[in-house]
């Protein structure tokens, strides 16, 4: 039976992750459109960092690395959905859902600035996580 949660479970994260997707395309349209177009990648991760970020979750991603070769990472040190859960340990398995939902706002924020992307999310202590985002040359 445990197998058969894990299939439910992915199928849950990839539905969230699709509605994320169509979330973020809609918010970035509303949020651009005064905006001027953005000079590169660096500029439109910057973007999703303070305004983006502070839109939806009211604060700005802690921090933003790159490799400098279309990797970015974002870091959430008190990412806002899982506040609430990071008292108890036993929310942990919880915490893909609310990320998945997450990492499609980011793609389809991205995607409707052009940049197509993978992201992912990792969670190492509850309520910090990192928000991986892999560009992808088209």
């Amino acid at each position: 039976a445990a197998e058969q949660g894990e299939g439910e479970n992915g199928r849950c994260t990839t539905k969230l992750e699709s509605m994320g997707f169509r979330v973020g395309q809609g918010l970035i349209e509303r949020f651009t459109k005064d905006t001027a177009r953005f000079k590169d990648e660096l500029d439109i991760m910057k973007f999703i960092c303070k305004d983006f970020w502070t839109t939806v979750f009211k604060k700005q991603i802690d921090n933003l690395r790159t490799n400098h070769q279309g990797i970015y990472v974002l870091q959430d040190n008190k990412f806002r959905l899982l506040t609430q859960m990071s008292a108890g340990k036993q929310y942990l398995e919880h915490a893909p859902k609310y990320l998945a939902f997450t990492c499609g706002l980011i793609r389809g924020g991205l995607s409707n600035l052009g940049i197509k992307s993978i992201v992912t999310a990792e969670v190492s202590s509850m309520p910090a996580c990192k928000f991986q985002v892999m560009i992808q040359k088209i």
